[in-house]
């Protein structure tokens, strides 16, 4: 079947193609009644504008592409829910990619990009080196969210992964616990801030002696081993700070499956605050990421580069913030401390 032309509107409206175009460009040169006219009938052919011959004649795709590391991941799918409303706040389209945890697909993902001349590049917590950035940002503007360093030869966009730590275990602290184990991100990108913080946050409490980094991994599926391995000790501990919130929903449930009540006799805590962490049956205390405004902001950084292409690269570091819900309490046969933080309570 033969898809209907700009022609073929024209006809049907009875005006000329070019006050066909003007319409389908939102031109305000044409009257309410001619736009009516040629709206209703390309309604009644179920005309569609060609999107890709309009980037050609106009030398610009209109779009930004987004490489997401994991969809499965709510913090990621935040992330992206920011950057569509900034792009489309700004009339810019948004081609979406999962990586799937893998640096290859990642990479083949990039060439997709590059090849559909995308005019700018997002890169949502990549697996990628500081040399792959490099490469990518010297024909694309190109901004990392939730990744690579300050030598990144392109804008990034992140949290102070170290101070949410420190929040994080202080925030334990002050409940009473003392041994307070970390769940470790391993290879994520976000993994080694977290830990020196964590170990940060073990020192200013007085706590150093009883630094204790578990490797485990950055999804709810990584959890169960090691919580066996925590409740198999003679001693277990009475607290765990989980690297993600996805990684705090797994010890959760291994948790809830060994008997183990949370908070009385373990305390939990994520970091993310992404949507599954305020759902009642969850209702996890963590350590929260302005995931919104982070994605805005990587359209708003991208295009600042497209208007002025000698613009150095950006540096955006948000702060985290403490959200206290039902999974933290003071530790097992300890009375509740006076509260030493300001922090948010759902």
């Amino acid at each position: 079947m033969q898809r209907p032309t700009m022609q073929d509107v024209a006809r049907r409206a009875g005006v000329s193609r070019s006050l066909v175009s003007l319409v389908m460009n939102k031109s305000p040169k044409v009257s309410k009644g001619k736009r009516r006219a040629v709206l209703q009938a390309a309604s009644e052919l179920g005309y569609r504008p060609n999107l890709t011959a309009r980037q050609l004649a106009r030398r610009r795709t209109q779009t930004i592409g987004v490489l997401v590391d994991d969809l499965r991941n709510p913090f990621f799918g935040e992330v992206v829910d920011g950057i569509e409303a900034e792009a489309t706040d700004n009339d810019y389209n948004v081609m979406i990619l999962n990586g799937h945890r893998e640096a290859q697909r990642e990479i083949n993902a990039v060439e997709t990009f590059l090849q559909i001349q995308v005019e700018a590049m997002a890169l949502v917590g990549p697996r990628l080196s500081d040399d792959d950035f490099g490469s990518i940002g010297v024909t694309t503007p190109c901004v990392v969210v939730a990744g690579g360093t300050p030598l990144s030869d392109v804008s990034t966009i992140g949290v102070n992964d170290h101070l949410g730590a420190e929040l994080a275990v202080q925030h334990l602290a002050s409940l009473g616990h003392s041994r307070i184990v970390h769940l470790d991100g391993g290879q994520n990108i976000a993994a080694r801030q977290r830990r020196c913080g964590y170990q940060s946050g073990m020192r200013i409490s007085g706590l150093e002696q009883f630094t204790d980094i578990r490797n485990a991994g950055d999804n709810e599926a990584d959890a169960s081993q090691v919580i066996d391995e925590l409740l198999a000790e003679t001693d277990p501990p009475t607290a765990i700070f989980a690297f993600n919130d996805l990684l705090a929903a797994g010890a959760l449930n291994r948790l809830d499956e060994a008997g183990i009540s949370v908070p009385s006799e373990m305390s939990l805590v994520g970091f993310d605050n992404t949507f599954i962490s305020a759902l009642r049956h969850l209702s996890l205390t963590t350590i929260n990421q302005p995931t919104l405004a982070m994605g805005r902001l990587a359209v708003v950084t991208l295009l600042a580069h497209l208007s002025d292409n000698s613009l150095a690269p950006q540096r955006h570091t948000l702060q985290p913030e403490l959200f206290v819900r039902s999974t933290t309490g003071p530790p097992r046969d300890r009375a509740l401390p006076k509260a030493s933080t300001k922090t948010h309570i759902f």
